[in-house]
């Protein structure tokens, strides 16, 4: 098929690349150089997203925050600058979802079909193609887009209509924030105390404590091997996204905001660009310890 990538960092790239090496033609647009293992697929490199719109079928996105979503769609190289008739756009990035539900809009006006699709699973998800993929949207699109969502991602759910795929997924980050706070407080207790850390971890895996995030980022705490996967920076954006949303619905997450605290400590010590895992070291902070 002829698709086009809009958006090639830490996720685009190997979600990219796993499309490209299935044997489908990609035009793509990013910030900053395109990766020589996707220029080695023959996928084409080109300067705007309506470049990208014009050469293909079905278009995937997939930028930081809200503010590039719109910019990506309807800036002054964006999509809706070429035709989107016949054409399908899929906003695979972490944005609002009030927003999410404009933008589906204004595609539709203007001839194209539209999905959210935000995913879980990070960079190692994108790499093996086990992402978790949630989506918002119409069934028949959904049918459609499905077979490409199968070549990234593993566990494919089409939740409800446009934003309710961005809805789960600000719901995915409340638990994986909160599960990460439980297991940096876990770890920080265990080794206060004096036992290893490892052999605690070890030890919670097997019970009903056990959670990829243990297994995962409490090796990272405990290796102190905060490389992104998934960076603070964009953690926060997505708490960000949960708090807004839950003062419009007259919800109260305390423990969200709790967790977007802690990101913000870890921010203000210069850790927006670690990965979220590094939750741990404001807690860290406030007990004078360090995991080891």
């Amino acid at each position: 098929m002829k698709l086009g990538f809009i958006g090639l960092g830490i996720m685009g790239t190997p979600m990219a690349l796993r499309l490209a090496q299935a044997g489908h033609s990609l035009h793509v647009t990013t910030i900053g150089p395109v990766a020589e293992a996707l220029l080695a697929t023959g996928a084409k490199n080109v300067e705007t997203a309506r470049q990208v719109t014009e050469a293909s079928d079905i278009i995937f996105i997939m930028v930081p925050d809200t503010p590039q979503v719109d910019e990506v769609l309807f800036g002054e190289y964006g999509c809706a600058k070429a035709s989107l008739k016949g054409k399908i756009l899929v906003d695979m990035s972490s944005i609002s979802p009030i927003e999410t539900k404009r933008f589906a809009k204004q595609v539709n006006e203007l001839g194209g079909e539209y999905l959210d699709a935000p995913v879980s699973g990070g960079e190692i998800g994108a790499r093996e193609g086990t992402l978790s993929i949630m989506v918002g949207g119409d069934q028949d699109v959904f049918d459609q887009v499905k077979p490409l969502f199968e070549i990234m991602g593993k566990n494919i759910t089409l939740v409800g209509g446009n934003g309710d795929g961005q809805t789960c997924k600000v719901a995915n980050q409340i638990i994986v924030a909160l599960n990460i706070e439980a297991v940096s407080e876990a770890l920080l207790f265990a080794s206060k105390a004096g036992a290893d850390p490892v052999r605690v971890r070890q030890a919670l895996m097997g019970g009903f404590a056990a959670s990829r995030i243990l297994e995962v980022h409490g090796e990272r705490m405990i290796k102190r091997t905060f490389n992104p996967g998934f960076k603070i920076a964009l953690h926060q954006k997505d708490l960000n996204l949960a708090l807004q949303s839950a003062r419009a619905l007259g919800v109260n997450l305390p423990n969200t905001a709790t967790c977007q605290e802690l990101f913000n400590t870890c921010a203000a010590n210069g850790g927006s660009q670690l990965d979220h895992s590094a939750l741990v070291q404001a807690l860290e902070l406030m007990a004078n310890h360090k995991i080891a």
